[in-house]
């Protein structure tokens, strides 16, 4: 875990920043927030805007744009196919969690657009749920977007903290214990992850 991370950190600033983008872009769109890290690739993006070369604004910029954008994917997928994937094998251990968040939605609107961008699985499916609920795209677009902002925002200043710490510890103990930091920081996100997957099966 520890060179993969190296390894990710020490990848141009271009490259680092698309990988990011992509897997935030991705969970979002195709609904695999069970799968693909996006906290995880934010928190990293993050980190390397204060141990590299890659500018914090810009950073937070492409994880936005990227939650913002996937999620739009996300809804025009619901809009169009959202019934027929439903019935896919894959999806029938999530249905009674699927009914739970359209029912959310219906009872919270633009707001469980906002709140789900914080919870991996509502992230995943509550696009594609507004887009096949037929919620106007304009009303979808802007708590999408603050919902983007706030979480695009968040992840990436917490890797930036998280990066600074890396690079006082680099200064004095070396890179060895300064990258075992940033590993730490990511293994407890994505604890806190699975503990919310787990939670939300035992609600279901």
């Amino acid at each position: 875990m520890g060179h993969l991370v190296e390894g990710i950190l020490h990848l141009p600033p271009a490259w680092l920043l698309l990988v990011a983008g992509l897997l935030v872009f991705v969970e979002d769109a195709v609904f695999v927030g069970f799968v693909v890290p996006g906290e995880s690739a934010a928190v990293l993006a993050g980190v390397a805007t204060a141990i590299g070369d890659v500018s914090l604004p810009v950073a937070i910029a492409v994880i936005v744009l990227a939650a913002i954008a996937g999620d739009s994917v996300g809804y025009e997928v619901g809009r169009r196919y959202l019934t027929r994937l439903l019935r896919l094998r894959m999806m029938a251990r999530h249905r009674e969690r699927v009914e739970r968040a359209r029912g959310f939605l219906a009872r919270r609107g633009g707001v469980a657009v906002f709140l789900g961008r914080f919870t991996a699985f509502f992230r995943a499916m509550m696009p594609a749920l507004a887009g096949a609920a037929h919620m106007p795209y304009r009303r979808f677009l802007v708590w999408n977007a603050v919902g983007g902002l706030v979480w695009g925002t968040g992840f990436v200043l917490l890797g930036h903290l998280a990066g600074a710490s890396y690079h006082a510890v680099e200064k004095q103990v070396g890179r060895g214990v300064a990258v075992v930091l940033v590993v730490v920081v990511v293994l407890l996100l994505v604890a806190w992850r699975v503990h919310a997957h787990r939670q939300h099966d035992q609600d279901a």
